[in-house]
């Protein structure tokens, strides 16, 4: 409405200003050398508006003809860009849908279009790899890697190819590569920290994992932790080096950022009581004890003072044991430091409510007592053939593999701080293996799952009242093992695990690869109403608001 208001004011005072100039004609006279031009004001003002006309008129045409070489050129240009982008934008659905032969064709095309584009050698690529051709891949790759736009692409690139032939020399090169400059992408500052972790290189790791914590890609809580664990294996490879300095020194830091940490605290403990620090190391194990009862602790608990005798020790173990009552590691750890101390009453006075549905350590333990109070052999034998058959105690775990001692990595995937204090076979479905290892035996038994496995916490050890009793399958004959593929470990792979690959590219999906994470769906706008004349209206008193 308030548009039409003012066309009619602009109607109006136009009218209105014809109306005044033929009301007052007047006369314009013009003498030029011998030429004389005698008119009224208004034919005046027509002419001078139809010579302005033309000239404008004149003035397009000329700078068309004049422009038409640079016109032609853009057109033709802008045409062989539509093409491009048409080829690009297909080719991409191509290789999004599986399509190997359009992929390709797109490709191609876009090739002989547009040969230096990005997107040109984004799509070159993902079809190579569409269609098998890894070789041509790691070509277009490397072409990229040559281009400053498109240079992290293509270590990207070549870091996943690397990593699917199972190169990890080269996957961990790339990624360090990535990773180089000050502002390093996600994937380059997380695969460099894996990697080096995977290589045990601890000094790296920390100095790598300060790096990914300035830029934003772990959290603090995350820092933390992984500090932590960096420093507790740092601290582990200096006390075996009879370091005790600077392995007590990296216990204690460890114990700064994670408190609750067991192989910290056990660690820390012990170094801490070596060095006649009995009230430190104290209050570091109790606090530890308390978070996560673990049998490492109530050890290094047991022998904070150096030289004490078997009944100290036994109170030193009673005491923990009370501040988490009910907990079936205290109980065992009562147990274990009673018999040391040849207090046989008090053993069987704990052992007796486990007993009832006992696990392997508490069979054995059962076995142990009945031998050393009575020399009952027949009563030994019979809870070691129990334990055989009992339910399996938590044990350091990680991706199926079974170590009786914990480690920073885990040596099925490398992947720091995998290992849990659980039951073993607590997140196996039916049907599948453990790898299960023994220090000192060095031993391989594989142990099918329940089909319903005890669900036990992945911190602390289930209370005795939850215990339940569980049936379980007598152990497979273990075996022949190779050799061990380091001093002081060994790994038998009955069927290791598959190691999922990133995508190949992050924004298309190939055939082998997860794809993209499905984007939630929109809401639908809200229905319009179906009455024009009504949005009509709507729209007229919009111009007034």
């Amino acid at each position: 409405m308030i548009r039409v208001i003012i066309y009619l004011l602009v109607v109006g005072v136009l009218a209105a200003g014809a109306v005044w100039l033929a009301d007052r004609p007047g006369d314009v006279m013009i003498t030029w050398q011998n030429f004389r031009v005698e008119t009224s004001v208004m034919v005046l003002v027509v002419a001078v508006a139809a010579i302005a006309v033309a000239t404008v008129m004149l003035w397009t045409i000329v700078r068309a003809v004049l422009r038409s070489p640079e016109s032609l050129r853009f057109h033709l240009r802008m045409r062989r860009g539509m093409r491009g982008y048409h080829a690009v934008s297909q080719g991409l659905v191509a290789v999004g849908s599986g399509d190997v032969r359009s992929a390709r064709r797109f490709a191609e095309e876009a090739a002989r279009i547009a040969p230096h584009e990005p997107l040109t050698l984004l799509l070159t690529a993902q079809a190579s790899q569409l269609s098998g051709d890894r070789d041509a891949a790691a070509r277009t790759f490397n072409a990229m890697v040559a281009r400053d736009d498109t240079r992290l692409l293509g270590l990207h690139g070549l870091y996943i190819e690397a990593q699917r032939r199972s190169d990890g020399a080269a996957a961990r090169l790339y990624a360090e590569e990535a990773a180089a400059g000050a502002r390093a992408p996600a994937w380059a500052g997380l695969a460099a920290f894996d990697a080096r972790c995977a290589a045990n290189d601890w000094v790296g790791a920390l100095e790598r994992l300060d790096r990914n914590m300035k830029s934003g890609l772990v959290d603090r809580d995350t820092y933390r932790r992984l500090r932590a664990v960096l420093l507790t294996a740092r601290a582990l490879e200096a006390d075996a080096a009879d370091d005790r300095d600077g392995a007590r020194t990296f216990a204690l830091e460890a114990v700064k950022f994670a408190p609750t940490l067991v192989p910290a605290a056990a660690l820390a403990g012990r170094l801490l009581g070596e060095a006649r620090e009995t009230r430190r190391a104290a209050r570091i194990v109790e606090a530890a004890w308390k978070a996560n009862p673990h049998p490492d602790l109530a050890e290094a608990y047991a022998y904070l003072q150096p030289g004490a005798s078997a009944r100290d020790r036994l109170m030193r173990v009673e005491s923990l044991a009370k501040s988490s009552p009910g907990n079936i590691e205290g109980a065992l750890a009562v147990a274990r430091a009673a018999m040391d101390a040849q207090e046989f009453s008090i053993a069987r006075r704990v052992l007796t409510p486990l007993s009832i549905a006992p696990s392997q350590r508490v069979s054995m333990l059962m076995a142990e007592l009945e031998e050393k109070e009575h020399g009952d052999e027949g009563r030994a034998r019979e809870w070691m053939a129990r334990a055989a058959r009992a339910n399996p105690d938590p044990a350091w775990t990680a991706d199926g593999f079974v170590s009786d001692r914990w480690m920073p990595v885990s040596p099925v995937t490398g992947r720091l701080d995998a290992f849990q204090w659980k039951d073993p076979i607590s997140d196996l479905d039916a049907g599948e293996r453990l790898i299960a290892y023994d220090r000192d035996l060095r031993s391989v038994s594989h142990a099918p799952a329940p089909a319903e496995p005890p669900k036990t916490s992945s911190h602390a050890p289930p209370h005795v009242s939850e215990i339940k009793p569980l049936e379980a399958k007598p152990v497979e004959a273990a075996p022949a093992v190779p050799p061990p593929p380091a001093a002081g470990h060994s790994l038998v792979q009955a069927a290791p695990p598959a190691v999922p690959v990133a995508p190949v590219v992050p924004v298309i999906h190939v055939p082998d690869d997860p794809g993209p994470e499905p984007q939630p769906q929109l809401e639908p706008e809200a229905a319009r109403s179906s009455d024009s004349s009504n949005d009509s209206w709507s729209k007229l008193r919009g111009l007034f608001k």
